[in-house]
């Protein structure tokens, strides 16, 4: 049984909003410094994350999730810091 959707709600009484399209828009609408593009939004991490899939005992992600929220940021910290480094090689 679905319940009925209620109708969306008109925030503004004018039936056209959107902006006039002009000269004047369309040379603010990307910004430049010199003939370089300015790149907006969030920067492009160094060593951004992967999503790995991972078979886990039930009571280990438990015990994670039970320590609270930012859970995942501590075990991959823990893990991170148990991680083997390189073997240098002696001579």
């Amino acid at each position: 049984m679905s319940a009925k959707r209620k109708s969306s709600v008109r925030i503004s009484s004018k039936r056209d909003e959107a902006p006039e399209i002009d000269e004047k828009w369309i040379v603010e609408a990307d910004l430049f410094r010199g003939a370089k593009l300015v790149r907006r939004g969030r920067p492009r991490l160094e060593n951004p994350r992967v999503l790995l899939s991972l078979r886990l005992p039930q009571d280990v992600i438990e015990s994670w999730k039970a320590s609270g929220p930012g859970w995942q940021t501590r075990m991959a910290e823990v893990l991170e810091k148990k991680r083997p480094r390189p073997a240098s090689s002696a001579r």
